[in-house]
């Protein structure tokens, strides 16, 4: 062999790996997958997916077929600022301090990485748009550039306009939503608009512009990249272009069954004249809903879901015309669930199933087990965890969930044993938390003094294999005594308690 044939040998075998570097692993390696990162507010599981076939939800639909659909997660707090703050933390309520609308997580941990900064700190571009964080609580630190919301507006519709004008000048103004600070009845404009409009009228039709204009300047980068894109309907006002309301026939849509309280539950449980709706024009203060109105409400939800169900579409199009939804992780989730008419409820604020309960979809390049549906209990505090251990971006510290990565590959792994979500009440002046756990058959919720967590105020017992619906406390039953002491000692473990058998899932991942 002629000398430079064997330098050139020599060079091609022993310069890739010299200094223990594999250059030809590097060069074969796959680039770091993007995050598609969808939020949506206010969304109950009422999706095709989620096997509510009365629902248009086509696109979230396709995105399910190529992904995992988690049927029972869970969030920590059945309002916003918590359950938000709790995905982009990785923690829960009490560590966060954050309980309310108000409270901002920094006070209490300024120095927690949040999810958005996890990634910017492993060289990830990370952008948000629309309602991340909740409202003005935003946190410069998880982005890589400013954050933004496009400007829109609620109403277009004269009459909705000028009811809203009515509303302002007859209850002198907005009073802001928050826990013990309601809004004032009918302080609002309508709780609803049907308008013959394009869909980039209102916010989402805008913030849906503004995520594909930013994936086609994305896409021209070499910097892997993290896209948060909020979504704020279906929250109130249920408000979106006649030809989603259009989907909808009014005849068949069907009220709540169990419109009462449930029960023998504690009077402070739920709060029937929840503020948020009854801040509406046209809303009765108190009491139940007329049937027509009911209708009309439920109506509005439906479409409002469809809209934004058509905004994710047009994004996860761009996603693909662009080439990126090979290798782009895309996680859904609803922040927290919903109330229509269910125990006299519209609205969340509670820790009934229907409002802790909310959608979670990941899809990601590679899982084994795509388009299957998962019966773990999972919380969004794993939602953190998950994304950094799909895309191979390190853990910061403090992280109270865990990767959903195995039930990604094998959605029949065991796993939780409970979830864990909770919500404050004040009653007769005393200050009291509701710590809410929901295992494979009960929900189970204990009632706290928040100064002194062993003094119990009181507790409710579900059993969803026979009231599903939560319709009956039946903690008092003399029957269920043993069972109480058995869940009360499950409750005091708690989430650390109730983690996923690792052995088990190790020896089922291999």
């Amino acid at each position: 062999m002629k000398p430079e044939k064997i330098l050139i040998t020599w060079f091609t075998a022993v310069l890739p790996v010299f200094g223990g570097l594999d250059l030809r692993a590097a060069e074969a390696a796959p680039p770091r997958p993007n995050v598609l990162f969808i939020a949506v507010d206010d969304l109950r599981p009422d999706l095709g997916c989620y096997g509510r076939d009365y629902i248009k939800s086509p696109n979230i639909d396709a995105l399910a077929k190529n992904g995992t659909v988690f049927q029972r997660a869970y969030c920590q707090q059945s309002v916003c600022s918590p359950s938000r703050t709790s995905v982009m933390t990785g923690m829960r309520p009490d560590t966060t301090k954050v309980w309310d609308l108000r409270t901002h997580f920094r006070d209490a941990q300024p120095d927690a990485v949040t999810l958005g900064q996890a990634f910017k700190n492993s060289g990830y571009l990370v952008q948000g748009m629309g309602k991340i964080y909740h409202g003005k609580l935003d946190d410069e630190p998880s982005w890589s550039v400013p954050w933004q919301t496009p400007k829109a507006p609620k109403y277009v519709l004269p009459e909705s306009l000028e009811m809203e004008k009515a509303a302002e000048a007859a209850t002198g103004g907005k009073v802001p939503e928050g826990q013990g600070k309601p809004s004032k009845a009918n302080s609002r404009g309508p709780a609803y608009e049907c308008a013959d409009v394009p869909d980039d009228t209102y916010q989402d039709g805008k913030v849906a512009d503004l995520a594909v204009e930013t994936l086609k300047e994305l896409a021209k980068k070499d910097q892997p990249f993290f896209l948060a894109v909020g979504f704020v309907k279906p929250h109130l006002p249920f408000v979106s272009p006649k030809k989603y309301w259009d989907m909808y026939d009014p005849a068949e849509i069907k009220l709540a069954t169990n419109r009462f309280v449930a029960k023998d539950s504690p009077e402070y449980a739920v709060n029937v004249n929840d503020g948020e709706i009854r801040a509406y024009s046209g809303i009765p203060p108190t009491g139940d809903m007329p049937e027509d109105l009911a209708r009309k409400l439920r109506h509005g939800y439906y479409a409002a879901i469809s809209y934004t169900d058509a905004q994710i579409g047009r994004v996860m199009a761009e996603l693909k015309t662009l080439g990126l939804d090979k290798n782009t992780i895309v996680v859904l989730w609803g922040d927290h669930g919903w109330n229509l008419g269910e125990h006299s409820l519209w609205g969340k604020h509670t820790n009934v199933e229907n409002d802790v309960n909310s959608p979670l979809i990941i899809s990601a390049p590679g899982q084994k087990a795509a388009g299957k549906t998962s019966a773990a209990l999972t919380e969004f505090v794993d939602i953190y965890p998950t994304l950094c251990d799909l895309a191979g971006v390190p853990l910061p510290d403090g992280l109270e969930g865990v990767s959903l990565k195995p039930l990604m590959d094998n959605p029949e792994l065991p796993w939780k044993t409970a979830a864990f979500s909770q919500y404050p009440r004040k009653s007769d002046g005393q200050a009291l938390m509701g710590y809410s756990m929901r295992t494979d058959r009960y929900r189970f919720t204990v009632w706290v003094h928040r100064d002194d967590h062993t003094k119990v105020d009181a507790i409710e017992l579900y059993d969803h294999q026979t009231d599903p619906e939560e319709n009956a406390n039946v903690a008092k039953d003399p029957a269920n005594a043993e069972l109480v002491k058995e869940l009360m000692a499950q409750w005091k473990q708690g989430w650390r308690g109730a983690k996923p058998p690792i052995a088990a899932v190790l020896k089922a991942s291999n």
